[in-house]
């Protein structure tokens, strides 16, 4: 399937954007620089939390009711979505990658600092060659990519109601549906990366794609985590 053809199987509303976006393209490696660096910036903010907000952040979420802490999460993280998804201000859409950037860093508080460095370790270094192998062959075999979107979808879905199902109605505690995500997490990172480079080249699109890629990495790396930490 050409670029073209891709374009015509997006929503009628996802079309309207892409072009609402035509009149303000920068150039190809501009676009590319925009994107990198706003996913640079999440990383940073990440790290940056876990390096010196960790303590803080622990001692502050023990005295909160876990499902507090959760719907929290979940809310601030679903209007950064929301609201990057919806603005055509570059801006605006910052603003919303940043809803998700920092509540993500809340959980990475919790999360990381309770674990082994050499797991951390060995993480950070899978997520990095698979996300590198998958930018790549989303770039060189975007067509492959851009057809696997629903099929992506239909099973991210399907395995998030399971895993639902099975940890709190069969309280499964294994490792399958980790394994189930680091695979998906990896196709939607070639998904995304192809998906990136068929949009109008606009600052916005830009900051739109990495929240699209930063949520891919993010959560390949918190299941490669959990398997590395069952070893």
């Amino acid at each position: 399937m050409s670029q073209t053809n891709a374009l015509v199987n997006f929503s009628t509303r996802k079309q309207e954007r892409l072009e609402s976006g035509l009149a303000d393209q920068i150039s190809v490696r501009t676009y590319n620089a925009v994107m990198c660096g706003t996913l640079l910036w999440g990383f940073l903010v990440n790290v940056l939390m876990v390096a010196f907000l960790a303590e803080p952040i622990m001692t502050w979420a023990i005295g909160l009711n876990p499902w507090v802490l959760f719907i929290g999460y979940v809310v601030l993280a679903f209007v950064g979505i929301i609201i990057s998804a919806k603005s055509t201000n570059p801006l605006v859409s910052f603003l919303g990658f940043n809803l998700l950037v920092v509540p993500m860093g809340v959980m990475l508080c919790i999360l990381v600092p309770g674990l082994p460095a050499a797991v951390v370790t060995k993480a950070l270094l899978l997520t990095g060659i698979v996300t590198a192998t998958m930018v790549l062959l989303g770039i060189v075999k975007p067509d492959i990519f851009l057809s696997m979107g629903r099929t992506l979808f239909i099973a991210f879905l399907a395995a998030f109601i399971a895993e639902l199902v099975a940890t709190f109605l069969f309280h499964y505690s294994g490792s399958a549906f980790d394994w189930i995500f680091v695979i998906l997490f990896s196709g939607y990172i070639g998904y995304d990366v192809a998906k990136s480079q068929v949009y109008p080249k606009t600052v916005d699109f830009a900051v739109d794609c990495a929240l699209d890629i930063y949520i891919d990495i993010i959560g390949l790396f918190i299941r490669l985590l959990s398997l590395l930490n069952r070893e």
